[in-house]
């Protein structure tokens, strides 16, 4: 089936006249180390031995020391990585 005398058929792909050059994305550039990713460290180690904070006492608002000390590092987990993050991006 032939298209109708008044529509103009599409250009192929490679009839569209010269296109502008496409930007190449810039090379990923590598990681370098810097003192402030040391603080990611401080809640793994504040929660690595449980023996150290595995009591009762002290309570906060009912709450044993258990569970209130790492629910506390869920929130200074947070704070630390938003810290660190605010301070090494570019």
């Amino acid at each position: 089936m032939q298209p109708p005398a008044n529509r103009v058929p599409a250009p192929e792909p490679h009839d569209l006249g010269p296109q502008p050059p496409h930007p190449h994305p810039a090379p990923p550039r590598p990681a370098r180390p810097t003192p402030w990713l040391l603080l990611l460290l401080l809640p793994y180690a504040g929660l690595l031995f449980p023996a150290v904070y595995a009591r009762a006492t002290p309570t906060l608002f009912g709450f044993p020391f258990f569970y209130w000390y790492q629910f506390a590092w869920v929130l200074l987990a947070s704070l630390i990585m938003a810290f660190v993050y605010l301070k090494t991006r570019d």
